[in-house]
């Protein structure tokens, strides 16, 4: 019995793959959707509150786009982030469907506030 759960518990993590060592993850559906960020631009220099540009294709699920600062999840993003601390930030931004699945349309970008 121990043999099957453990043979079991690898044949889960090599299907659905480990991320950076943390935890098992599905890929994100690839449905044709393009991203791009428009400004700011990859290493640009920024002020404490600036304007994130992005510009989504839709493909055949994709509704709307998620926008991340350092991993973070910015709901109710309204395209200013206000009050950003100093140094390197990463924001990612990536396609969803209706019911928020992320899809595999995603930029990242890295900017310096200073």
């Amino acid at each position: 019995m121990r043999k099957l759960f453990m043979f079991g518990l690898i044949a889960m993590i090599a299907l659905l793959g480990v991320q950076g060592g943390n935890s098992p993850v599905l890929a994100a559906e690839d449905d044709g959707s393009k991203l791009t960020i428009t400004a700011p631009k990859d290493g640009d220099m920024v002020g404490d509150t600036f304007d994130l540009k992005y510009e989504l294709v839709k493909g055949s699920k994709a509704a709307h786009a998620h926008v991340y600062l350092d991993g973070k999840y910015q709901k109710g993003f309204d395209g200013t982030f206000k009050g950003v601390p100093k140094g390197k930030h990463e924001i990612r931004v990536a396609a969803a469907t209706e019911k928020h699945d992320v899809l595999a349309a995603s930029q990242t970008v890295t900017v310096e506030v200073q």
